[in-house]
């Protein structure tokens, strides 16, 4: 595709040792760009859009090497990579994934919270070790179901980790920017008010200036020593060292982590915590979801071209 000059470039930006390979479908009205690309150093001046390959940055100092980019075309769950505040600035309209891992992503939160409660990894772990002929007992995990959730961010992935909780017969509740019209769940101004009225918090808003280390002291004080933390969102929306400090002192109950706040390092001190779950940020990551961010990003990058509204268009004006 890339020796049809008949067709606008679109410029692939990704890092240097990010080189999972594009799905592109044969018929597009694009030609998309690699930095590999002999045509990159033709286009990169005069590309009007931009796919962008998390976790690669996007700041000022790449956008300077894109003077003529008029939309940043994201791929992921979250935008935390790009400076919005830049691209506002430049009058560049940027886009999210859309409800692409919205499923995956509320499937994986359900599954971190009942295996929390329940205890499965640590069984799991308890019965590879050969301790059940040894100890015999094992301790004994926690329901799912009437327990008070509540839900940080209330956006694609918030409202179907709700819906997949209605089944359980939790009562439901979350805070997230604005108060929802005509959702039936409790709606609390801060995070903290949510904590206080919880027994567990899912976790999966955007990370951003505003929400950063959003779970902190006081907030994981007001859930308590039975409560249980799933982040499903980014590391650096919880306090990690006040994170770990309260679950090696026994002063929460548990925590489902897909996210941390150094990636891939993780807090050693966790290793060894049976009612803590770790995972290498894999929540929304499916072959299918990733099917669906190809369809997002080519539909986004098709309205562009044909002068059509935008399909996941992402309102600076609340980000910045």
């Amino acid at each position: 595709m890339a020796d049809d000059n008949n067709l606008p470039a679109v410029i692939i930006h990704r890092l240097s040792d990010f080189q999972h390979p594009l799905p592109w479908p044969k018929h597009t009205i694009f030609n998309p760009i690699e930095s590999s690309d002999p045509l990159y150093p033709v286009h990169r001046a005069s590309a009007r859009v931009l796919i962008v390959i998390p976790p690669s940055p996007l700041k000022a100092e790449h956008l300077d090497q894109y003077p003529s980019v008029e939309c940043v075309v994201g791929t992921s769950a979250g935008v935390d990579h790009i400076d919005l505040a830049e691209c506002r600035a430049r009058n560049i309209r940027v886009t999210g994934a859309g409800s692409a891992f919205a499923e995956d992503g509320a499937d994986y939160a359900i599954g971190l919270l009942l295996d929390v409660l329940r205890r499965v990894s640590a069984a799991h772990r308890f019965v590879r070790a050969g301790l059940w002929p040894v100890k015999d007992h094992f301790p004994l995990g926690n329901k799912l179901g009437e327990k008070r959730v509540g839900i940080v961010g209330l956006g694609n992935i918030g409202t179907l980790v709700a819906k997949r909780l209605e089944p359980f017969g939790c009562t439901i509740a979350y805070t997230s920017r604005n108060k929802k019209p005509q959702i039936p769940y409790a709606y609390y101004p801060t995070v903290l008010d949510l904590a206080t009225n919880s027994d567990s918090l899912i976790i999966c808003c955007a990370l951003s200036n505003k929400t950063r280390h959003i779970i902190n002291r006081d907030v994981l004080t007001a859930l308590g020593k039975k409560g249980v933390i799933v982040n499903i969102g980014r590391g650096a929306l919880v306090d990690e060292k006040e994170l770990v400090k309260f679950l090696v002192e026994g002063e929460l109950g548990g925590a489902g982590l897909d996210v941390f706040e150094n990636e891939p390092e993780v807090p050693k001190e966790l290793y060894m915590l049976d009612n803590v779950v770790l995972s290498p940020h894999r929540a929304v990551a499916t072959p299918e979801s990733f099917n669906n961010v190809m369809e997002v990003v080519i539909a986004n990058i098709t309205a562009f071209f044909l002068n059509k509204p935008l399909l996941s268009e992402i309102d600076l004006n609340d980000w910045c």
